[in-house]
């Protein structure tokens, strides 16, 4: 049974995808063993409540430094055991050591067809903005391994979608989570618990 962990600072559609894959048999052998998160009010955290998933915040904003921040995380992390840590909309860098230890059992979804539109600075609606002041044609999601670089890791899976005409930032990125990021991160997961 792979225990996952899952890292969330909002409102944690990512995660809850995550969870009804797991309840609908759509990712097998998987048991969410904990959520993270970085920000009290993360609507995530009540997903997980609702789930029966045990929640833990740790925040940068209660450690007088991001050593301290960093030790903390970690810290929270190992305690839940995980053989995969998933990144699910979690806006925080992830630390040297958490990533020397858990080499390549974490992954991250990203809201583009890696490499286009990554790196630092490209998160949420800026990825979309930038999409759509560029006239790109086609977008979509990629997961992928994190390593210490800024959405530089290996690639797991990519899922393609259609940049529409009249699409907003906020209505391209609901399309590439109903049409990618939803199916991908499930998808990425249940291949990694059965391989």
């Amino acid at each position: 049974m792979l225990r996952v962990v899952v890292l969330v600072s909002g409102g944690g559609t990512n995660l809850q995808a995550i969870i009804d894959a797991v309840n609908d048999g759509t990712i097998t052998n998987t048991e969410i063993v904990g959520v993270v998160s970085n920000n009290y009010n993360a609507y995530a955290l009540e997903r997980a409540e609702k789930a029966g998933i045990s929640a833990h915040i740790v925040s940068p904003k209660d450690f007088s430094s991001r050593e301290e921040f960093n030790r903390a995380l970690l810290k929270a992390v190992d305690d839940l055991a995980p053989d995969l840590i998933v990144l699910a909309g979690f806006l925080v860098v992830i630390p040297g050591e958490m990533i020397d230890k858990y080499e390549n059992k974490i992954i991250n979804i990203h809201p583009s067809l890696i490499p286009s539109f990554c790196g630092t600075g490209y998160y949420g609606l800026k990825v979309h903005e930038a999409a759509l002041e560029r006239g790109v044609k086609i977008t979509g999601a990629t997961v992928h391994y994190v390593d210490k670089g800024t959405d530089t890791g290996p690639i797991i899976m990519q899922k393609a979608v259609e940049v529409k005409e009249g699409d907003t930032p906020k209505t391209l990125q609901q399309r590439v989570m109903e049409e990618a990021e939803w199916k991908l991160l499930p998808a990425a997961i249940n291949m990694i618990a059965n391989s």
